[in-house]
Formats: structure tokens, C-alpha cells, sequence
């Protein structure tokens, strides 16, 4: 008989997932407008083209969840033996809206929508705030009241801004507010904007297959490289989906990043203070979101440091409890076992 999971720590552990995504009504229908209008750009036409009008048992099983904070995400979380759920606003948030008023007034109200809910499961639920990148200034006010009002632990920003990425100036404010109001800012991925998705949408690889991990690796190492972290170092960045990827690749990213710079090659690639192996093991922390995968797991604690990396799910996009069973075997020492699953996201989120 498989055993059954059960909330409530009975293997020694809380099982806290760090990167579980909501939505409400208001955002998916501007979403869907802009889809429908022809004005999204292609990952967001491919993404919500499919998930927004397939009726298939998947679509309609995401749709549901997405928009439910209650009992049937409560029931989800029972069933998979989730003690508690860091909830954020799905990709692509409110980032491919073209309309700021609009835009900021979504993501506004999604946070007080998620904060309703957390109160109605102060142990379950907790809260990353959604901002609107398209104004950084709106957005790094609407963090602090995110912090200081909402009780909320970070921010989610689903990757590139029309195109656009955080390490360009316009949006420093974000980066300033994360660093000073001790926020971690959790880059999430959507869909590679026009100029980087070439074929993959023709061959099916521009989403979570692929794609994803593609353009979001990319904007961290666009942030990892710029002097980011020398500007703010205690600026704490969070990756999902085995952090996209960059343990794996760390040593040959170093390697050259290092002869880049030697070279002189290119006028933004400038000396900083530390190699990327410091910031990876100082500044960002990993979870494996839609990667059940010990090997890679372990390989990411190897490279970034046990403390470092996190438990996530990746409902409703993702949801096999058995994934969960499979990962209670790892072969890991039982302390060890605790961070991952429990205590590095309360130490990181301060729950």
C-alpha cells in the first residue's frame, strides 16, 4: 500500500513549496483580450492561446485551480502532504499589459485578493506581492506596502518586461526596494519575447519545456553579470525549475564570463567584485519547481550550498503527489532533508 502523505511534519519535516501560482478573474481577462485583440506578443499568444480556450482535462484543471484559494487548493495541498504554500501571481502577472492604469490596478488587487486569503489560512497560505515592472517607481511603493501592510515575504516578477530586463536602469527602483526592504525578488518565467523566440514556437519548445528555462536563465545572468549584486549585496534573488539551470553550467559561464571581461569585448561587461560562483552561493537561492529530479537536487546543493536550496511544487501546473513520495526517499541526511523541504524558506522568506 503506498503511504499515504500527511501535512503536519510526521516525517521530521514541514513541507513548505516556495513557487505555487494564482490568478484572478480581472488578470486573465486582460490577458485574453490582449490575446484575442492580437496585440500579446508571441509567448503570451502561444501560453494563453492554448491555456485560456482548451477545454482540454489539463486546461480546464489549471484555469480551476489558478483562480481557487480555498477549499479545493487546501484539499490539493492535504492530498500531496503540503503543509504550506508561498503563493504568487502567474506569469505572465500583469507584464504584457500595454495600459499602466490598468496594469498597476490588476496587480494592486490581486495582492489585496491574496492577502484576504492568506488571513482565511494564516498557516497555509503566504504571500508574494505582484507589482507592475512597467513602472518601477509604482512598483517599489507598492513593495513596501506589500511588506508593511500586506505581511507579504517577496516578489514575484515574471522575467522580461516587454521585452525589457531588470538590469537596465529604468529598473532600479525594484532592485533598490528588494535590497532595502529585505524582499526577495523571485524571477519567474514566461514566454521569450519576440526577438529571442525565433522557431520555438514552430517546433513547440517555447514553453516550460524549454523556453522558459532558456529566457530566464538568460535574465539572471544578465543580472549576475551587470553589477548588480555589487550595488546591492543584499540583494537576494530566487530561481525556480533547478534555477533554470546554472549550477549545472556555472564553471563554463564563469570561465568565459571571466575571459569576456579580460577581452574587452563588450562595453558593458565590466570587472566585478567577485566571480559568479560568489554570487550564486551568496545572493541567489534555487528551488526545483517542476524538476522532481534528486540528481538535480543534490547537484544544485553541491554547487550553491545546502542552505540554499528550496522545495517547490509548481502547482497547478505541475501537480503529482507521488513526485512528493519520491523526493521523502532521497538519500539525504535528515537535517539536510529539513532545510530543503522547510527550514531555508522559512530562514529566506522570515516564516
Amino acid at each position: 500500500m503506498t503511504e499515504p502523505l500527511l501535512t503536519g511534519g510526521q516525517k521530521g519535516y514541514l513541507r513548505i513549496a516556495t513557487e505555487e501560482a494564482f490568478a484572478t478573474q480581472e488578470q486573465l481577462d486582460a490577458i485574453m483580450r490582449l490575446v484575442k485583440e492580437g496585440r500579446a506578443d508571441k509567448g503570451t499568444m502561444n501560453l494563453w492561446g492554448f491555456y485560456g480556450t482548451s477545454p482540454s482535462e489539463r486546461t480546464t484543471f489549471i484555469r480551476e485551480r489558478l483562480l481557487d484559494l480555498g477549499e479545493l487548493r487546501i484539499k490539493a495541498m492535504d492530498d500531496a502532504g503540503i503543509d504550506k504554500a508561498v503563493l504568487a501571481l502567474t506569469s505572465p502577472g500583469v507584464q504584457s499589459l500595454f495600459d499602466l492604469d490598468e496594469a498597476r490596478g490588476i496587480a494592486s488587487r490581486a495582492n489585496d485578493h491574496l492577502k484576504a486569503a492568506c488571513e482565511r489560512y494564516p498557516d497555509r497560505f503566504i504571500g508574494m506581492a505582484a507589482v507592475c515592472p512597467q513602472d518601477a517607481e509604482w512598483s517599489a511603493t507598492e513593495l513596501k506596502r506589500a511588506k508593511e501592510e500586506l505581511g507579504f515575504v517577496g516578489v514575484q516578477i515574471n522575467s522580461h518586461t516587454h521585452g525589457h530586463y531588470l538590469d537596465e536602469p529604468q529598473f532600479d527602483p525594484i532592485l533598490r526596494a528588494c535590497a532595502e526592504l529585505d524582499m526577495p525578488l523571485y524571477i519567474h518565467p514566461q514566454g521569450p519575447p519576440d526577438d529571442m523566440i525565433g522557431t520555438m514556437a514552430e517546433v513547440g519548445l517555447e514553453g516550460a519545456v524549454f523556453g522558459f528555462a532558456v529566457e530566464t536563465s538568460f535574465h539572471a545572468l544578465r543580472l549576475l553579470t551587470s553589477g548588480a549584486f555589487d550595488r546591492y549585496p543584499s540583494l537576494k534573488l530566487v530561481l525556480g525549475h533547478g534555477c533554470e539551470g546554472l549550477p549545472f553550467w556555472i564553471d563554463r559561464l564563469n570561465f568565459m564570463h571571466q575571459a569576456g571581461i579580460r577581452s574587452g569585448r563588450y562595453e558593458r561587461m565590466k570587472p566585478q567584485n567577485h566571480e559568479l560562483h560568489y554570487y550564486l552561493r551568496n545572493n541567489v537561492w534555487g528551488t526545483n519547481s517542476g524538476l522532481p529530479s534528486p540528481a538535480s537536487i543534490t547537484l544544485m546543493m553541491e554547487v550553491m550550498g545546502e542552505d540554499r536550496v528550496m522545495y517547490a511544487m509548481d502547482y497547478p501546473y505541475q501537480y503529482v503527489p507521488d513526485e512528493v513520495r519520491m523526493l521523502d526517499a532521497m538519500d539525504l541526511p535528515r537535517e539536510t532533508m529539513k532545510k530543503f523541504y522547510q527550514t531555508n524558506a522559512e530562514a529566506l522568506f522570515g516564516i
